[in-house]
């Protein structure tokens, strides 16, 4: 727990001015974080002697993630023809002996779609109009989600939610997080909105900023599942040991992924 504090420590002295600074700054520490968790991602399947492409996939996360930020127009084409080189990267893999290289190719593009348009979301929401503050209400729903969870299950987990999957998890600590999101969710809500310079401008109320943290807190946990079905398959305990502690890039931005892309849609629709 100790080391875990202290790598959490060391990631938000960094994170946090990136956040607040926005530009280039906050976009050179999401791009630091896709690309390392798209590195990972292809040795997770690797592991399990599937063969995606290095340089497409990670590749691939970059350009995303540089179009989202700097021409969102050309996102879309760049994926277009992100897809169409990995067939043709693949193909020819095929054509030299690499009888699983179709498979391959289906692993490729998914590395692109989840880590690359999926995790740009991370970007999309920050960017949003007063988008620092909505960066600061939906990812600490996120965290205090994950905390509850972690701090709660740990002692009290004694019925097991995905044994399979994730057999520490418990739907004591499901439940713990799922509370401690809303209010959190609520909380922050109440604070941009209704006290002192108000920066989201009376936009969001406690009882909505509580939806917010229901729904994100009850649906960003598949985010890690999700990446422990990945690792269960390639026998890997952690996607690296980059952040003691933590784990690696993707062990960090699992349920990040799924919390900003639901956060952004929901601000969207509901708030903007």
């Amino acid at each position: 727990m100790l080391r875990r504090t202290f790598t959490a420590l060391v990631l938000a002295a960094v994170g946090l001015p990136a956040i607040i600074y926005g530009g280039w700054f906050y976009f050179l520490l999401m791009a630091v974080f896709l690309i390392g968790a798209a590195w990972e991602y292809v040795r997770l399947f690797r592991a399990v002697q599937f063969e995606p492409s290095e340089i497409v996939t990670v590749g691939g996360v970059l350009v995303i993630a540089t179009a989202r930020f700097f021409l969102v127009d050309a996102a879309i084409p760049a994926f277009v023809l992100l897809v169409l080189l990995a067939m043709t990267v693949h193909l020819f893999a095929f054509e030299r002996g690499r009888d699983q290289a179709a498979l391959d190719f289906g692993v490729t593009v998914a590395g692109i779609v989840y880590v690359g348009w999926l995790g740009s979301y991370l970007i999309d929401l920050r960017f949003l109009p007063d988008g620092v503050w909505w960066w600061l209400l939906v990812l600490p729903i996120v965290w205090a989600g994950d905390t509850g969870a972690y701090s709660i299950g740990a002692v009290y987990g004694n019925h097991k939610m995905t044994p399979r999957l994730s057999p520490k998890k418990s739907w004591e600590g499901y439940f713990a997080g799922l509370f401690t999101s809303v209010l959190i969710g609520a909380f922050f809500a109440y604070a941009f909105s209704s006290i002192g310079p108000q920066p989201l401008h009376g936009l969001i109320n406690p009882l909505q900023g509580g939806l917010l943290g229901l729904v994100i807190g009850g649906l960003a946990p598949l985010g890690d599942l999700g990446e422990s079905m990945l690792k269960r398959q390639g026998g890997l305990k952690d996607s690296s040991n980059i952040f003691p502690g933590h784990g690696g890039f993707l062990d960090r931005i699992d349920s990040w992924i799924w919390g900003a892309a639901i956060g952004y849609f929901m601000i969207q629709f509901l708030f903007l």
